[in-house]
């Protein structure tokens, strides 16, 4: 069982960044991803950013060149560095663990979630 927490989400203005903070417990270091996944009312769940053992990522198109995911060494603890935040990025966002060691942004797969953590974007 890995047991996943996510912290860091705040109410922001438009252009500020935000960093969050994903740490698991029981989660071996190899052959696993990680990803951040968002939450939006009336859209389905959008994968974000994922991670593999090896620290290779992968980003949403709406994403990419704004967010930035890394690791620590013990691969326990994943963040998202967020810049230059947009009102669209208001949402729930959510850590995800998936014992595979190819990663995707697709929700489907992951086993193990956090209970999100809310970033309010205001214009």
């Amino acid at each position: 069982q890995v047991r996943v927490a996510e912290f860091g989400g705040e109410s922001v203005h438009a252009g500020g960044s935000l960093r969050l903070t994903c740490t698991t417990v029981g989660k071996n270091a190899s052959g696993t991803c990680m990803a951040w996944f968002r939450d939006t009312p009336g859209m389905n769940r959008q994968g974000v950013a994922t991670i593999d053992a090896v620290g290779g990522t992968n980003y949403a198109v709406s994403v990419k060149g704004r967010f930035t995911i890394s690791q620590n060494d013990a691969k326990n603890t994943v963040f998202l560095l967020m810049n230059d935040l947009q009102p669209e990025d208001s949402a729930i966002y959510h850590c995800a663990v998936m014992r595979r060691p190819n990663c995707w942004l697709d929700w489907n797969g992951y086993s193990y979630w956090g209970q999100g953590t809310q970033v309010t974007v205001s214009s």
